[in-house]
């Protein structure tokens, strides 16, 4: 009986992941015209999440293109942050633009590369980030886990700093033109949901 079920569970996940698209497809135009928004944090005081230290920095919200999801599940990171979004807004939001640029993630970084470029370098790193995600709790969680490459959505919450009783820390960039190792942003997500392009 166990067997049969587990048989059952694996042809039904692989008939989900096969006639589940892995990302939404848009036609060309920009689909995010707004940077992210970042301002002086409301709140300043350190609160205690899965025995780390978290201590707002800056209250931040943004729209943005999802350009590639990163799940975690190793090092002291994970317990934190369980994944990475990689986001793109204004012309990083362009399908006629992302379709000429290579997109990949790992090792907590977010990494492009282009046979030619369709936009100056600099665009591209002040319209798009690495971001790591800290859910405030299972929901939120639960519903960045679903994203996919292509989603537009809206999140809100608060750039943080992190720190652990041994002293380890991780701090969150507080710029989106910055690049390259600390230029990623520690996100505090409160709020995070699906938008209609079309709208």
């Amino acid at each position: 009986m166990i067997k049969r079920l587990l048989f059952f569970t694996v042809i039904a996940t692989g008939a989900y992941l096969a006639f589940t698209p892995s990302s939404v497809e848009h036609a060309p135009g920009v689909l995010v015209d707004n940077a992210p928004q970042q301002s002086e944090a409301t709140r300043h005081t350190p609160f205690s999440h899965k025995g780390f230290q978290l201590t707002p920095l800056a209250d931040f919200q943004l729209q943005a293109r999802v350009l590639g999801t990163e799940n975690y599940s190793l090092g002291r990171e994970s317990e934190l942050s369980p994944l990475d979004l990689a986001l793109g807004w204004g012309p990083m939001s362009d399908s006629a633009v992302l379709e000429q640029i290579d997109i990949t993630q790992g090792g907590r970084f977010y990494h492009w590369s282009a046979k030619r470029l369709p936009v100056p370098r600099t665009t591209i790193i002040s319209h798009s980030a690495n971001m790591h995600m800290v859910p405030a709790d299972s929901a939120v969680e639960r519903e960045l886990k679903r994203l996919r490459r292509g989603d537009i959505i809206s999140l809100q919450g608060e750039l943080i700093r992190a720190d652990a009783p041994d002293g380890w820390h991780w701090v969150s960039s507080m710029t989106r033109d910055d690049s390259g190792n600390g230029a990623c942003e520690l996100v505090w997500v409160r709020e995070v949901a699906l938008l209609d392009p079309s709208q």
